[in-house]
């Protein structure tokens, strides 16, 4: 047996002394525990029962984004800034929604996009003009 052979041999079972004492299981166990796991995961996830009886439900579809949803109020902040971000053709919709707060209309306003510089144009043209009616009521 040449030397180079001896040293790798005896690595090798320092490392299975080593694993020995403590009983740590060997890299085969450890890996036969993780297939196992994941087994376990999968079938809770293919719609196994639960401890209640119930069936597992599937997740809820993503939310398809569209104009309605983007000058919807109700819409969560969260789906106004992935659609700000993601869907440059609906950030004009945004502009509309009274739930966009000012953060949100500043991200839009410099990120732009088709429509956006319009949609703006009306949402200040029409503040100013609320704003010299809440001064003067009876000016036509």
């Amino acid at each position: 047996m040449s030397a180079r052979r001896r040293t790798t041999r005896a690595r090798t079972d320092r490392r299975s002394a080593a694993h020995a004492p403590t009983g740590g299981p060997s890299r085969r166990l450890r890996s036969l525990g993780r297939a196992d796991r994941l087994e376990r995961l999968a079938a809770a996830d293919a719609g196994a029962s639960r401890a209640d009886g119930r069936t597992a439900e599937p997740p809820e579809p993503p939310i398809v984004l569209t104009p309605t949803v983007a000058a919807d109020p109700d819409t969560d902040a969260d789906v106004l800034w992935h659609i700000a971000r993601h869907a440059p053709e609906l950030r004009r919709w945004l502009v509309a929604n009274p739930a966009a707060d000012a953060h949100l209309l500043e991200y839009v306003s410099q990120a732009g996009g088709p429509g956006v510089r319009r949609a703006l144009t009306v949402l200040l043209d029409s503040l100013e003009a609320l704003r010299d009616a809440r001064r003067d009521p009876f000016s036509p």
